[in-house]
């Protein structure tokens, strides 16, 4: 047994040193920047899948979109095994500078790449590829940054120090809305709409036919956040080269003790396997959903379920992110004095009972209108075997089923509906209120005509039954008109409600990295914490956007996605109360190292 114990962490309860100071700075703006580069992407999924892929019907590139936004976490335990394993081999700081060069290249070149229009289908797969190298490099990025901080904080103070590090993640995505909003505004402000394409490079027409037009943001302008990010980059590669290793992983190498084979040993026996195993169940997996519900699915739902404007709904994400954020700072130091686990299991819990409530007063505050709407009853009714799960990661299948184009239709313009069955062969219909439309086959050979007459027949219905279909004016959804048109009573509640989402994602994330340092010993703690942090937010975390999506498409119910976060954080506060460790807090990081 080892001792690797610092001066510092024999003094409980002094002020943070300036070098102290230094290295949460220097450890927290490489990864803001990091974080920044990755959220890019999922803060403008919908426009991005216009872009990439195009031949799709909405409902399904909104899936895509995600799907793709997805496919960086899906990678991001494989980074946490290749950086974490050289983390704990040849250092900390040298593996930062790694991670945030492949991060930052990546982002660059989606700011390059043209879209589908160009190069067909070879933009979405280069576009998949550059967002899993994103999160290979986030994958070794997290563990890093905990471990280094953690290593430098005092013994009671590891919950505060590493809190900061729990804010980059926050303060990336608000930056990126920051930037997203001023040259959204910049853009549309200066430049003429285009054009929408269809997959042959045609304009779109409207029914009085003339083109249908977006704002030049859409078409080009949400390149420059990406392209930009090249001198956020350079600065963050600066600080960082500036860093000197961790002094318990410098001892540890002078004293010869560090592994020569992390994984093994992190994951090779079941004494070590299993601390991973109840950190993903126990920890990470509630954690993660809490943490995407509260952030990133609030922001899709607010934008594309409950048709607030992009722009608005970024303002009022913005607005929740800066009111909230101080609270890993509050959680992570309140877990020093009454430990992690309470706290971690409790944001889950409340998480789960308070969801469905808070995301339907999101919609009925945001958009009254529609909310209205959701009270007129809506029947679908089709052979359940013409009725797929529409979800499609590869990209490869077309729904072409009268049930699938129907509730496709509905749910494209949010609208709630009941499934009931019908005979085998029935073309699929919807009755809405006293109306009632029959749906098509998308393999009729007069398919497109029906297309026409059935959208055309549901945008009339639905409009009747009072839903806001696009096109019509619709009075009641809010709007900010710029950054600070947020004082009036519907906007002061939708920012408080996504307040509240973003305190419970604090709850839940400001003591984890803190939690997940103290499991492990230091010759191993770099890959030991990461693989099951990144398995819990790379899977449990990045899929629900696209899962709770296609759930919803499928149930007919814009809140039914919503079971995939609450059944994963009870499954959380379950495991986690059996068989987590309390008391964590009190454990010296430096002192056991067997």
């Amino acid at each position: 047994m080892a001792s690797y114990a610092t001066p510092d962490a024999r003094d409980r309860s002094r002020p943070m040193t300036a070098e102290e100071r230094k290295v949460i700075l220097a450890s927290s703006a490489g990864t803001i920047f990091e974080w920044y580069d990755f959220y890019l992407y999922g803060s403008l999924a919908a426009i991005i899948g216009a872009q990439f892929f195009t031949p799709f019907p909405e409902a399904t590139r909104n899936v895509f979109a995600l799907l793709a936004f997805a496919a960086g976490f899906i990678v991001r335990p494989f980074g946490a095994l290749v950086f974490g394993a050289l983390g704990d081999i040849v250092g900390r700081k040298y593996t930062f500078l790694m991670t945030i060069l492949i991060m930052g290249f990546s982002t660059f070149i989606v700011g390059l790449l043209p879209s589908y229009h160009s190069w067909g289908v070879a933009a979405p797969i280069i576009l998949i590829a550059l967002r899993m190298l994103q999160g290979l490099a986030l994958g070794g990025e997290y563990g890093g940054a905990a471990v280094y901080v953690a290593e430098h904080a005092p013994q009671n103070q590891r919950g505060y120090f590493t809190s900061f590090i729990q804010t980059t993640a926050t303060l990336g995505l608000l930056l990126s809305l920051i930037v997203i909003l001023m040259v959204q505004g910049y853009v549309n402000g200066n430049f003429d709409p285009q054009p929408v394409l269809d997959a042959d490079s045609q304009p779109v027409l409207l029914a009085d036919g003339t083109a249908q037009m977006m704002p030049a943001f859409n078409a080009w302008g949400w390149r420059i956040p990406f392209l930009g990010s090249i001198f956020l980059l350079l600065v963050s590669l600066y600080i960082r080269l500036q860093m000197n290793e961790s002094p318990a992983f410098k001892k540890m190498k002078e004293e010869g003790a560090a592994s020569k084979a992390p994984l093994r040993e992190a994951f090779g026996n079941w004494k070590n396997g299993k601390i991973a195993l109840i950190a993903l169940l126990g920890l990470t997996a509630g954690q993660a959903v809490v943490w995407y519900s509260g952030q990133f699915y609030a922001l899709f739902f607010t934008q594309n379920v409950i048709k607030v404007d992009s722009f608005s709904a970024n303002v009022f994400v913005a607005w929740s992110l800066i009111l909230g954020t101080y609270g890993f700072i509050f959680f992570g130091k309140l877990s020093d004095r009454i430990g992690r686990k309470p706290i971690i299991l409790g944001g889950c819990l409340i998480a789960a009972i308070t969801y469905f409530p808070v995301f339907g007063f999101l919609t009925k505050t945001a958009n009254p209108m529609l909310y209205n709407a959701h009270q007129t009853q809506i029947t679908v009714t089709a052979d359940p075997a013409d009725c797929s799960f529409q979800f499609n990661p590869v990209g490869t299948a077309k729904f072409t089923n009268s049930c699938d184009i129907l509730k496709a239709g509905l749910t494209a313009r949010s609208a709630n509906s009941d499934t009931v069955s019908a005979p085998a062969g029935t073309i699929a219909s919807v009755r809405i209120g006293e109306t009632e439309i029959l749906g098509y086959s998308g393999s009729a050979p007069n398919a497109a005509e029906e297309k026409v007459r059935f959208d055309a027949e549901l945008n009339e219905a639905l409009s009747a039954a009072g839903y806001p279909v696009a096109g019509q004016s619709n009075p009641t959804v809010a709007k900010a008109n710029h950054f600070l048109d947020i004082f009036t009573t519907q906007k002061l509640l939708i920012v408080a409600t996504l307040t509240y989402l973003i305190i419970l994602v604090t709850m839940v994330y400001g003591p984890i990295a803190a939690m997940l340092v103290e499991l492990y010993p230091t010759r191993i703690r770099y890959s030991g914490l990461s693989l099951p942090y990144h398995i819990g937010n790379g899977w449990f975390g990045g899929l629900l956007p696209a899962t709770a999506f296609a759930i919803s498409a499928q149930s007919g119910n814009i809140y039914a996605g919503l079971w995939y976060a609450i059944v994963v954080a009870l499954m959380t506060v379950v495991i986690g109360a059996l068989f987590v460790p309390g008391g964590t807090h009190k454990k010296d990081i430096f002192a056991d190292q067997d």
